[in-house]
This record gives structure tokens, sequence and C-alpha cells, in this order.
């Protein structure tokens, strides 16, 4: 009996020590996964070898560096993740931990805001409203924040403006018809200002702009500037430097990953996002001009508009889009606007 009560008491003994064991497996392991190095994707929309691939590479290299390795990237050059709009939700989904390029507004119209046509016309003022801090970006950071994404800066590109397959009818006078169909993104405020300037706006994404030229769909595009335009110079014959609007890719991530990173990780991220726009603003306006020069080599012949033309352009424009834009964000828009 004394032996019985022996083993009897041995059991519960035994599964104590088992449970201490299976606990300190657990969280041995748990430690290994928490340190093991992580291997991230993020995208944009040029080609490997352009300017944005290269300056994200230096990004992702410094961001890897500074970590020691925990964190390093796949870099997917040209729209490999999908397009801008498609990566908006897998990133705020966390399929894809990160993204730079245009936001997408099918989700929340207010981001509109970063599409305001003739908002800021020279690079000055453009950094001064696109930049860390300013009105303009905290708006946009609560918006995204909506969706479960933390932006963390940009990457300023070009000023905008229209390319042509054919000479339009009087480019700088809005209120005659152009009798012309032009692609517009699929963002509102697009369509209206392509209405506003004389054209018929048919929303499609960049993805398939180039196709909608070929197949004579589209006689024109709105929504992207020279740089983007000289891989199309075996369509478009015409380029008007409108300045319709500033161009700037947004540096975003998934919100749940960012709240899981460590306060000396985070700001190795933020650190790294304010460098690359800082530079990228150093060299951006002389890189516009090369874009601008490679299209007059290349064939394309630039219309250029009086001053007294682009005032009338932008006076149209500003009566006809910046009431819906108004309407969309709300008071934000008038502290924006004034902060010029």
């Amino acid at each position: 009996m004394k032996g019985e009560d022996t083993m009897r008491n041995s059991i519960p003994i035994r599964r104590y020590f088992f449970l201490i064991l299976l606990v300190s497996l657990f969280l041995a392991c748990s430690t290994v996964m928490a340190s093991s190095p992580q291997v991230w994707k993020i995208g944009h929309v040029r080609s490997s070898g352009s300017s944005v691939d290269k300056d994200i590479h230096t990004f992702v290299e410094n961001i890897t560096e500074q970590t020691s390795g925990d964190i390093s990237f796949n870099i997917y050059p040209g729209n490999r993740l999908g397009d801008y709009s498609t990566v908006q939700e897998r990133v705020s989904f966390g399929e894809v931990e990160m993204y730079v390029g245009p936001v997408a507004t099918s989700i929340d119209k207010r981001l509109m805001l970063a599409f305001t046509p003739f908002l800021v016309t020279n690079w000055s003022e453009a950094q001064k409203m696109y930049s860390h801090g300013t009105p303009m970006m905290n708006a946009i950071e609560e918006y995204l924040e909506a969706q479960n994404i933390k932006l963390l800066g940009g990457w300023p590109v070009y000023f905008g403006g229209i390319a042509l397959t054919a000479k339009p009818v009087a480019p700088g006078n809005p209120d005659i018809s152009k009798d012309m169909i032009i692609r517009v993104p699929p963002i509102k405020s697009f369509e209206m200002t392509a209405r506003a300037l004389g054209y018929t706006p048919y929303p499609i994404t960049w993805m398939y702009a180039k196709m909608g030229l070929k197949t004579g769909m589209v006689t024109g595009l709105i929504g992207g500037g020279a740089e983007g335009y000289a891989g199309l110079s075996e369509y478009i014959k015409y380029y008007i430097p409108l300045k319709d609007h500033f161009e700037y890719w947004f540096v975003y991530m998934n919100l749940d990953i960012w709240k899981s990173l460590s306060g000396k990780t985070k700001n190795i991220f933020n650190k790294a996002a304010a460098k690359m726009e800082i530079d990228r603003y150093a060299v951006a306006e002389a890189e516009e001009e090369k874009s601008l020069t490679r299209l007059k080599t290349g064939g394309i012949e630039i219309i250029e508009l009086t001053d007294l033309e682009q005032s009338a352009l932008q006076a149209k424009v500003k009566s006809q889009v910046w009431p819906l834009l108004k309407e969309e964000t709300g008071p934000v828009f008038d502290t924006i606007v004034n902060q010029k």
C-alpha cells in the first residue's frame, strides 16, 4: 500500500515538471521566432533601375543595416504586386508590408486632397506643402490610419501634364471642346479636371493606359508627367506641361506591423523615410527638366502655354473642382489651401 501511495504522489509531480518543460520549450521557440530575421515585401510602380527604384534600394539597405539584418526586403518594381489601389488594400490587410506610390481614393474620397489640382505650381511650394508634419501630410496620415496603414513619408515625383496623340484645338482655352477622349486616373478630381479643360475623361488605371493608347480607346492621358510619359513615345506626339497636379508618392506600411516594432526600430524607419524624401527633393526639379528634354529628343512636341492661358485654365479648374474637394474633405481643405 505504501508503494502505491508513493506512485500516486509521484504522478502529479511528473506532470508538473512535464508542464514546466513544455512551457519552457514554448518560450524558447517564441524567443527564437521573435528574433529571427524578417523578409518584407515592398512594391512600387516603376521599372527596375528607375530613379524611385534606386532610392528604394538605398532606403531598404539603410534599414537592413540599421536593424543589423533583423529586417530585410524583397523589392517588387513595375506593379508586380498589383496596381497601386490593389496594393493599398494588401498593405491594409498585412499581405504586403510596405509600398511606395500614389494613394487610391476608392475607400476614402478624402484622399483626393493629395491630388488637388493647381494647389502648388513650383517646387518650392510643393516642398512646403508635401513634407512630413505639414497639414497636408497630417491629414493624409489620419485618413490612412483608418485603413490600418501607417504613413512614413513620401517621394516627390513631378508636376503633371497632358500627353496626346494629336494636337488639340486651342489647348490654352478651357471653354473650347477638344473633342478628345483622354485617360484619367479613376479619381473624381482628375475626371472633373479633364472636363473643365475641355476633354472627355475615360477613367482607367495606369496599368491599362498604354493599351488604351494602342487601341485608340483614348487619344491622350492626364495624371502623369514627363518622366512617366517617356516610355509612351511610340504613341504620344504632344505634351502640355500643364502642372495640373503635383505627383507625390507616399511611403507607407501596415499599421499593425508598425505597432509591433520597438521604439528604436520605428525611429530607424522614420529617419530613413525622411532622408529619402529630402534627398529626392534635392534632385527632383533637375530630373524633371531632363525628362522634358528626353521627350523633345524623342520627337514629342512640347506645347507651351502663355501665362494668360495658364491662368485661365487654373481659374476654371479651381472654380469647378475645388468646391467638390472642399465638400469631400471638410474644413481641412481651407486649412491646406490657406497654407500657401
